[in-house]
């Protein structure tokens, strides 16, 4: 019980901030005042800290240890963060609120239904590089996923649209769609990275080019939809629900790449 209690702490403290965030949707009432908001950045950033201390002893236990449960943590982990920092300057609030509950429900199935995958060549330096910035631009893609969705919340209210989706404060379109697309950027500059990567990591350790197996294939049909979609911005102006709609298709099939290999290797085939 005492060694659950972490993760507990951890779920506690972003489900509480969560709810926080969806209480007052309901009615309308006057944006955050600053000390409520002081509030929710230091009971983020308290949980940010023990869940990343538990994430380094389940990561590092016996080697580099990245079973399905501690991959979505890290992700998860990833992704609030970088909102975090994000928040300290543009004050996105409303976007806390998707975040926080997947990260409290992942945090504690990282204790609840641990998985074993540790990974072979984790002393290799090109590897480790490797891992980093594809986790980098796994996170970044989560973020721009949820920022969509929020998006696509604050047009339907900003129509006037029934939404099941009930948040203050949301900020002008304008300003949303600026963070998405440097998101996407910096994102795709990840990815690039991640498969270029790949590529040489596959070469010097096994003198071969990188299998088109499912994780890979899957992540470049992925990149593929983001350059779509940079490049229909810069071309065509592409704006609004066409790159919501793009976003998400792009996020899922990166989602596919990574959770779905996960999940045939470690539930499926016992790997």
């Amino acid at each position: 019980m005492l060694e659950f209690l972490p993760y507990l702490i951890v779920a506690v403290l972003y489900l509480a901030v969560a709810f926080d965030f969806w209480r007052p949707g309901s009615q309308p009432k006057s944006p955050p005042s600053g000390h409520t908001l002081r509030w929710h950045s230091i009971a983020i950033l308290a949980g940010l800290l023990l869940h990343g201390w538990l994430l380094y002893g389940s990561l590092f236990n016996g080697g580099l240890n990245l079973g399905l449960t501690n991959a979505l943590s890290a992700i998860f982990w990833l992704t609030l963060l970088i909102y975090w920092i994000t928040d300290l300057k543009l004050h996105l609030h409303s976007l806390q609120a998707f975040v926080l509950p997947p990260a409290a429900l992942f945090v504690l199935l990282q204790e609840l239904l641990p998985e074993t995958h540790v990974l072979p060549y984790a002393d290799q330096p090109l590897f480790k590089l490797h891992l980093v910035i594809a986790m980098l631009a796994y996170s970044l893609f989560t973020f721009a996923a949820l920022h969509a969705l929020l998006m696509a919340a604050a047009e339907s209210n900003l129509h006037q649209k029934a939404s099941l989706i009930k948040l203050p404060d949301f900020p002008p379109l304008i300003t949303m769609e600026t963070l998405l697309f440097r998101i996407i950027w910096l994102g795709f500059i990840l990815l690039t990275l991640t498969l270029l990567s790949g590529f040489v990591f596959s070469e010097q350790l096994f003198h071969q080019a990188m299998k088109f197996n499912h994780k890979n294939v899957f992540t470049l049909i992925s990149w593929l939809i983001f350059a779509g979609l940079l490049l229909g911005r810069q071309v065509y102006g592409w704006r609004g629900r066409t790159a919501i709609r793009w976003t998400l298709t792009g996020f899922v099939v990166l989602l596919l790449a990574y959770v779905g290999s996960k999940f045939v290797l470690e539930i499926l085939l016992h790997r």
